[in-house]
């Protein structure tokens, strides 16, 4: 079924053929034979009306008679509709396809990156964060005011845009949140947030939810509907807030090892996956306790261990707990140790 754009297209096609043949039959019937004409048949017709219409003008064949250079000024103003219609399809087109890039339309091949469905201040600083630590982002918004922010501030190595009616969850696929790592659901208020995963939960079945809630006591809803992590906000602002009026240093250290470090001499916690080629897989944890401090100067301080896709946090195990592969180590490091770490770990942090 062909578009209404279409069909008008393919309407103006026949109408403009129509014409064209109606001259070049006015036009040979009024030249051939007459004194001093050189269009003489159909080729010597068609191939003047060709050289008009392109511009060329050769002056190897031209009309003579009235009738003939009546329709020669038809031809020539024909050349420049056709050329003006020519050049603004072509510029409408160049524009349509620099447009369809902005919004997000050509997809992403971005693999184990974060999801932000709804921008933000929070957004914003979200994306910050991720950055710093070397992360790439898709971010899908409503807003088209957003697209032109956001593409403007981030290099878009890192961070994707699509624009997309959040409702229309067979868009999502191009910033190909099959293949995400956390989808971070940043809307409004929490029943949209709630409402939102559900829907989306529909045509995503295994990917992972990350969401931000006002209201506390909504968590337990929320992991019961597969959300992986429900953070309330005002819990994280007080719970600082009153660590900064009885323990100022202790608040200090907090907010600095939350946020990526952006120097070397910066502390961070950092969390990295055991893979099979880690020379600390298989060793107990007072063992790379020590080895940790002493060679790399950062402090390990726990494991997260993955049975049956459910994680298992230990803070400080005991010392004979036995590192596994496919283990997550929860490492506390400054910008230095980061980078010496990494030759032992063999992956990104994170770990995916």
């Amino acid at each position: 079924m062909l578009t209404k754009r279409a069909q008008r297209i393919l309407i103006g096609i026949g109408l403009g053929t129509i014409l064209y043949v109606i001259l070049i039959f006015f036009l040979l019937e009024s030249e051939r034979g007459a004194e001093g004409s050189n269009i003489n048949s159909l080729f010597d017709a068609l191939w003047w009306t060709v050289v008009t219409l392109t511009t060329v003008g050769y002056g190897d064949t031209y009309p003579v008679t009235d009738v003939g250079r009546l329709i020669g000024f038809i031809f020539v103003f024909g050349s420049f509709s056709i050329f003006g219609f020519l050049i603004g399809r072509i510029t409408n087109m160049l524009s349509d396809i620099s447009e369809h890039k902005k919004l997000g339309y050509e997809g992403t091949k971005f693999r184990n990156h974060a999801v932000i469905i709804g921008w933000s201040s929070g957004g914003h600083s979200v994306v910050e964060q991720l950055i710093g630590v070397n992360k790439r982002c898709a971010v899908i918004t409503d807003n088209r005011n957003d697209i032109d922010l956001i593409n403007e501030t981030y290099d878009k190595k890192h961070v994707y845009t699509l624009f997309a009616d959040y409702n229309n969850f067979d868009i999502f696929k191009k910033a190909n949140i099959a293949n995400s790592a956390i989808v971070y659901v940043n809307l409004p208020d929490d029943t949209a947030k709630l409402v939102h995963i559900l829907n989306l939960k529909k045509y995503f079945k295994n990917i992972r939810f990350v969401v931000t809630l006002d209201n506390a006591n909504l968590k337990s809803t929320f992991h019961s509907v597969g959300v992986t992590h429900a953070v309330s906000k005002n819990e994280i602002s007080s719970k600082l807030l009153a660590s900064y009026i009885f323990e100022p240093d202790v608040a200090k250290y907090s907010e600095d090892i939350l946020s990526f470090a952006e120097n070397d001499i910066d502390y961070d916690i950092k969390e990295y996956r055991v893979v099979p080629e880690n020379p600390l897989a298989g060793r107990t944890y007072n063992d790379v306790f020590y080895e940790v401090k002493r060679e790399y100067n950062a402090v390990l301080i726990g494991i997260s261990k993955i049975t049956e896709h459910r994680r298992e946090l230990l803070k400080n195990p005991k010392e004979d707990v036995t590192i596994n592969v496919g283990d997550f180590l929860i490492v506390i490091m400054n910008g230095e140790s980061t980078r010496k770490m990494k030759k032992i770990f063999q992956v990104e942090e994170g770990g995916y």
